[in-house]
């Protein structure tokens, strides 16, 4: 997750999701990890072109990028860019049953 400082759809991310996000199958498979735009990149992440929108979320696997997912416009739209983004990876067992799963647990949770 690339973010900035002061960025409102950020902090609504923060709010909505990163709470559970850490319990989900797709957490296990793609586990969040924030980087400031503001800051030098990491240097395993040197090859990731960062935009001035943020959040942004890229999915990376073994040094190359899989996909983006550009905004948070709200859970439902994010979990479904996720699961689509998690195919492109590739996945163990059943993503649909996981993909609901998850969002079944957003909707009682929040």
């Amino acid at each position: 997750m690339f973010e900035q400082a002061g960025c409102a759809w950020c902090a609504a991310f923060d709010q909505e999701i990163a709470p559970i996000y850490a319990k989900t199958d797709e957490a296990v498979r793609a586990p969040l990890r924030r980087v400031n735009i503001a800051q030098p990149l990491p240097a395993d992440l040197a090859f990731v072109q960062v935009e001035r929108l943020t959040p942004l979320f890229v999915l990376v696997d073994k040094g190359r990028e899989i996909g983006r997912i550009r905004g948070y416009g709200g859970r439902e739209m994010f979990w479904t860019q996720l699961f689509m983004l998690m195919q492109k990876l590739g996945s163990p067992g059943n993503d649909a049953g996981r993909a609901q799963g998850t969002e079944k647990t957003l909707r009682t949770a929040g």
